[in-house]
């Protein structure tokens, strides 16, 4: 069995271009982001490890933020959730897997919950 270790950032909840259909396109919607990262991570972790032997969670927060493209249309939110996954590969090869959830809060009715959840492996 090997160990592992998992970062997270959950329920953020960004304003994105996102939908196909006319009442959704042209204005952003609010999606709740959850993010998980799958990371290699040392032997142990000590008192005084370095934060170079994890990773900055803002990093998560940024990959759901500031890095997704402004003015940019997604069609899908699996393709807010595939752009998530590009973005935290690209900035760290110890990411071995990311998984993104995404609740679209504008077409709920009654609270629940609909949306998708993505899970990519580095290749």
């Amino acid at each position: 069995m090997t160990d592992s270790l998992t970062l997270q950032v959950d329920d953020l909840v960004v304003d994105v271009l996102t939908g196909i259909y006319s009442e959704e396109t042209g204005k952003p919607q609010p999606l709740r982001i959850s993010i998980a990262v799958e990371l290699d991570m040392p032997e142990r972790f000590e008192p005084d490890t370095h934060l170079s032997a994890s990773k900055n969670y803002m990093d998560l927060k940024f990959a759901a933020t500031d890095a997704l493209p402004p003015g940019v249309h997604f069609k899908l939110i699996e393709a807010v959730g595939d752009h998530i996954c590009d973005t935290l590969f690209l900035q760290d090869e110890r990411v071995r897997r990311v998984t993104v959830k995404i609740v679209k809060l504008a077409i709920a009715e009654e609270d629940e919950k609909i949306g998708m959840t993505l899970v990519r492996n580095r290749r």
